[in-house]
């Protein structure tokens, strides 16, 4: 027969338990990038039970328009709305207004785009979630893509000083315009929450298993690495959906982040 303090000692351990598997699923943003709306419901039924939160980019978002963030809230799920908007600020903040409407959790815009942009952006977005009683969503920016070398920042972009410097500058830049946080990669994560501060999301993409291959990103890091650096989600898709149990996948995936 259980004693009193062995029945609290299980409770409080299946509670950590249940606490760890909401973490997990709130960390991990499953990429849905994919040109297909019909397979990316069936991708959404099947992993509700491992993520919170979907990424829907220019790909899926270009096939199904709107549709898809319907039948993802219809599951009770996030989206993250991963356009990357960089246009002149008028425009970029009628896109995020729309945004705000679709009842996205989360969009993104590009950090060079500037200042003026991304806090008009983000000033409009708050208006209007005020004024129409919405949810106002999470508004991050993107520093430097993961796809992208130092050597293509210098040679092609003609930005001479280092990746860490520039993506510092942006970050701040970002923090400056009352943005909620960056994507950037998990090489730089460390960098950014000792410049910009607790509070600051980091949503780091390019996140790739020791067991999965690099494809065409170059500032690469592991669920694991990236967390310990300081990145609040890990953006993925391919290194999931692509191999052949992704269920299993997933299931190591959120038993590395446990071990973060």
């Amino acid at each position: 027969m259980p004693t009193k303090r062995g029945s609290i000692r299980r409770s409080r351990v299946l509670s950590c338990r249940r606490s760890k598997t909401m973490s997990v699923n709130e960390k991990l943003i499953l990429a849905l990038d994919i040109d297909d709306c019909e397979y990316a419901v069936e991708i959404i039924d099947k992993f509700s039970g491992y993520v919170d939160i979907f990424k829907v980019g220019l790909e899926l978002y270009t096939v199904a328009g709107p549709a898809i963030i319907r039948e993802i809230h219809n599951r009770s799920r996030k989206v993250f709305l991963d356009l990357k908007f960089h246009d002149i600020p008028t425009t970029v903040a009628k896109a995020g207004i729309a945004a705000a409407r679709l009842g996205v959790f989360m969009f993104n815009v590009h950090a060079s785009g500037g200042l003026d942009m991304m806090r008009r952006c983000r000033d409009d977005v708050v208006n209007v979630c005020l004024k129409e009683n919405l949810s106002r969503p999470k508004i991050i920016a993107v520093t430097v893509l993961t796809s992208m070398s130092q050597e293509v920042l210098k040679n092609e972009v003609g930005i001479n000083h280092s990746m860490n410097t520039h993506v510092r500058h942006l970050s701040g830049l970002t923090l400056k315009a009352g943005l909620d946080g960056v994507v950037a990669s998990g090489r730089e994560a460390a960098m950014i929450r000792g410049h910009c501060g607790r509070g600051f999301l980091i949503v780091t993409p390019g996140i790739r298993t020791s067991w999965t291959p690099q494809d065409d990103q170059m500032r690469t890091m592991t669920p694991k690495q990236a967390l310990r650096e300081g990145a609040d989600y890990l953006v993925m898709g391919r290194a999931i959906l692509g191999q052949s149990d992704p269920l299993k996948a997933i299931e190591l995936i959120n038993s590395e982040i446990l071990t973060a």
